[in-house]
């Protein structure tokens, strides 16, 4: 595989498909073209201001053009992109800013208040560069930044093994780790994605962050099909809608929160969705009874996949024209291989379940200055996901729970989500996660949050017998407790550290 680092991206975009139209943000167009140009300038003023080959600049603002020209500047200047998503408390961003050792911030004047706030007690202050600042202030805009020295200076003495990206994780179990992508690592991530999935030319949408590494490979998947994609800043299921009758879009990747929103949405019947022939879903498990509920709405399959930072993301994925197994997250792409294996690292016979190990050209070389925590997780060039796992006699995936949130109840294991398929199939229950509490008698106890859909008065009584009517006994949770909604992550992934927090609380054994 001849690698295309991400600079390159652009070039080879146009070279194939000449110039088209390749953003669309509000009532802006962008053509590829005009991107390139934006990326190439960009690249120039960073390089004026000493960003060097190597340097880390962190871009965190909501989705806009401007990210896509940020990035692609970076890279053309030979520096590393550290993405972060805007919604991180001021003290996660100086956390990160501290750990990259980072040389510039790229912000919008939305967020320009927390960045100066994370960035104010580092002992090197980095150089914030701001989109859309006011006219009054002695910042440093995007846009004067960028110059038009020469482009052949760019990214000189890259190759494939260089790191691209620094994607640090959700840190939800404690400090943040940086995940090292380098451009072979995403390029052949993309690549493979398309190739699997089938991914024909036309416009998609914008709606996942491309501060995270599933954001930011779609983007990608856009440059080697050709494809348009129409921006949005934050998810908003009206203009989601008014896009896909606007775009006739085709398809797009979404999180199950997103794809909850459409479903639930009530004008969803008023705009023409008929041009969707499908949505491909990751980043965290998606119910089955929201699966159907959407394809029988929408008339369009979701394709649900697997996909970890660690992996620049996806493993694995459903595509057109094999059939969709609810409950599997599909088989492998190309060029990617999975095992499940015990604690000892011994592959496991079909059907068992065991933790999900990955290898593959685009698996991560490790964590940035984090020797042991690389070490726990790569061996022999796999890595160890930490997620449990089966696979079935067609090599279909079955992402059964996390290694961590594995319940111990009387020394017997239950997986969360076998508890959360069934509440999430109650017609009166709007979503559901289920975590475990210690138990000085049981060691653990299972404790359901749910969030009931509007207007229901569904007990806890009647939800606890509806579980005793589909699952083994100890495998019914002994607490329920409601909520007005699961607190979730900047791309939809139910935050289970804090709901044990809100379980411990209110449980009384």
């Amino acid at each position: 595989m001849d690698v295309v680092e991400l600079r390159e991206l652009l070039e080879t975009n146009i070279s194939q498909f000449g110039e088209y139209p390749f953003l669309y943000f509000n009532e802006k167009q962008y053509t590829n073209v005009e991107t390139k140009n934006f990326a190439d300038s960009f690249a120039a003023g960073l390089l004026k201001k000493g960003i060097a080959k190597g340097d880390r600049v962190i871009v965190v603002m909501p989705n806009c053009p401007e990210v896509v020209f940020a990035y692609q500047g970076i890279s053309r200047a030979g520096a590393i992109i550290v993405p972060i998503m805007f919604t991180l408390h001021s003290k996660e961003i100086q956390y990160i800013a501290h750990n990259s050792g980072v040389k510039a911030v790229i912000t919008s004047s939305s967020v320009l208040e927390k960045v100066e706030k994370a960035l104010k007690d580092l002992p090197v202050k980095p150089i914030i560069i701001a989109t859309d600042l006011p006219s009054n202030t002695n910042l440093v805009n995007f846009y004067d930044v960028m110059d038009n020295l020469n482009q052949d200076h760019f990214g000189q003495n890259s190759n494939e093994e260089d790191t691209a990206v620094i994607l640090y994780t959700s840190g939800t179990t404690g400090n943040p780790k940086g995940v090292l992508l380098t451009h072979k690592n995403l390029y052949s991530n993309a690549l493979n994605s398309a190739t699997h999935s089938g991914t024909k030319r036309g416009t998609t949408l914008g709606v996942l962050p491309l501060a995270h590494v599933y954001g930011l490979t779609v983007s990608n998947v856009c440059f080697l099909t050709g494809s348009s994609v129409a921006v949005f800043s934050q998810f908003d299921v009206k203009k989601v809608f008014k896009a896909i009758e606007q775009y006739k879009v085709k398809t797009f990747s979404a999180v199950p929160a997103m794809i909850h929103a459409m479903v639930s949405f009530p004008e969803a019947r008023s705009y023409d969705t008929s041009s969707l022939e499908s949505v491909g879903s990751g980043s965290a498990p998606l119910p089955v009874a929201l699966l159907n509920a959407f394809a029988e709405k929408f008339s369009a399959p979701v394709y649900e996949g697997y996909g970890l930072s660690e992996a620049a993301p996806v493993v694995t994925a459903h595509r057109k024209g094999v059939p969709i197994k609810p409950g599997s997250v599909g088989v492998p792409i190309p060029g990617v291989e999975v095992k499940i294996v015990d604690d000892l690292g011994v592959e496991l016979p079909i059907g068992e379940v065991g933790e999900l190990i990955v290898c593959g050209d685009n698996v991560t070389p490790g964590y940035f200055q984090n020797p042991e925590e690389t070490m726990q997780v790569l061996k022999d060039k796999w890595f160890y996901t930490g997620d449990m796992a089966r696979v079935d006699d067609e090599g279909y995936v079955y992402i059964v729970d996390r290694k961590k949130d594995l319940i111990i109840r009387g020394g017997f294991n239950i997986y969360p989500r076998d508890v959360e398929e069934i509440l999430n199939a109650h017609v009166e229950v709007y979503e559901a996660a289920v975590v475990g509490v210690p138990d000085e008698r049981m060691g653990e106890e299972m404790v359901a949050c749910v969030v009931k859909k509007q207007g229901s008065r569904v007990s806890e009584y009647e939800l606890i017998r509806h579980c005793q009517l589909h699952l083994a006994k100890n495998k019914t949770p002994r607490k329920i407790i409601f909520l007005k909604s699961l607190p979730r992550n900047g791309v939809g992934k139910i935050l289970k550290t804090q709901l044990r927090k809100e379980a411990i609380e209110n449980f009384i054994p």
